[in-house]
């Protein structure tokens, strides 16, 4: 198999613009914080160019290695993953804000829920190719991933982070699905996540104990309770809506100044849409559509199952998580930790991410588009 095209330029250009986006983002939205609270006003400035150069970095090596070659190391790569799943929930995992979901050592932390999902994006399509015509059988096609669906999701909600839990399953659903899983045996899947999912939920809504309680009951009526439960969605809420059609300005965002917790992170885009405006926030969500796009095109013109299934995977991580990013800052769903693919803060999951976008390139390279 020789690759003798092109890489995709579109997903090129898209994921610059995204990331360039990020980089003024985060230094915009996380001035005041990082003032306030570390002292510097580029504190989170200076940490995001560091982990954007790693992330270029892994972009180019992994676009430059062959995907295929990748089937090698996905055994040993999914073993790690579960390794560090399971330390971060030992005295070794950093907590903070009553979360354990990171390991390192001083200022230098990863998170394990980051690089179980490019472990499941080498292994799941891995193991597909590999049982071929078994994959309709309830004993190969079924079980083995619906065991590794829940292995992953109770190691990542007991730090807890349930979003990421489930963009982790979500993920592995849908390379099962495309991979050629028997369709009896994928509309048992959903049903049985789905009503798993309306369970937890039900019982957390109707006991009415905890945060998970308390962040359900805020969705239902932000308004309630503005001062406490429901302060996240209100301040969210109000960036978007001052906003306008054009925003007041880059760098002008007032709930960026101690209002919206940690604005740098999960609600970086109430940020962008009070600085950016109507029209900024449709310009992020454009550009994640033409990325989406592509990934779609890459996938369906591969030149073989594994790099459809690897493909599928990284767009569909991608889709999820802007759909719960965006759906989270509009009030659309109940608040929840899910970072901005390449715009919001963070190290490890600008890496993970970048070196995703290397492995769908390297694909793209090898596939039949229109390069236009």
């Amino acid at each position: 198999m020789k690759g003798k095209n092109s890489y995709d330029i579109t997903i090129i250009i898209t994921v610059a613009l995204l990331v360039v986006i990020g980089i003024i983002m985060v230094f915009s939205s996380s001035y005041s914080y990082s003032l306030g609270t570390k002292g510097d006003p580029f504190f989170f400035l200076k940490r995001l160019l560091v982990w954007a150069v790693v992330g270029s970095i892994a972009m180019w090596v992994f676009a430059r290695i062959k995907y295929w070659t990748l089937q090698r190391y996905a055994n040993i790569l999914l073993l790690g993953a579960l390794t560090t799943l399971i330390l971060v929930l030992t005295p070794l995992g950093i907590n903070i804000n009553g979360a354990s979901r990171w390991l390192g050592v001083g200022s230098l932390t990863v998170m394990p829920s980051e690089i179980a999902k490019f472990a499941v994006i080498i292994f799941v399509p891995t193991s597909i190719v590999r049982k071929k015509e078994k994959i309709q059988t309830f004993t190969y096609g079924l079980l083995p991933y619906l065991t590794l669906c829940g292995i992953i999701f109770g190691l990542i909600y007991l730090q807890p982070d349930f979003s990421t839990a489930f963009v982790v399953c979500v993920v592995i659903i849908s390379m099962v699905f495309v991979g050629g899983i028997k369709l009896s045996h994928f509309i048992a899947l959903i049903a049985m996540g789905a009503s798993g999912l309306a369970s937890m939920i039900t019982y957390i809504f109707i006991s009415g104990k905890g945060y998970k309680a308390r962040r359900i009951t805020a969705f239902l009526d932000p308004w309630a309770d503005p001062s406490d439960s429901g302060f996240q969605a209100v301040q969210s809420l109000l960036a978007i809506g001052s906003g306008g059609l054009f925003g007041k300005g880059l760098g002008k965002s007032i709930q960026k100044h101690f209002y919206l917790p940690e604005p740098q992170n999960d609600f970086i885009f109430a940020i962008i849409s009070e600085e950016l405006g109507f029209i900024g926030g449709v310009f992020i969500i454009l550009l994640f559509v033409i990325l989406i796009w592509r990934g779609i095109r890459v996938a369906i013109n591969a030149p073989d199952l594994l790099g459809c299934l690897m493909a599928s995977g990284i767009i569909s991580m991608i889709t999820v998580q802007v759909m719960i990013n965006i759906a989270v800052a509009t009030s659309s769903m109940p608040v929840t930790g899910m970072p901005l693919p390449f715009i919001s803060y963070g190290g490890t999951s600008l890496v993970i991410t970048m070196a995703c976008m290397g492995i769908l390139l390297n694909i793209s390279r090898h596939s039949k588009l229109d390069r236009s």
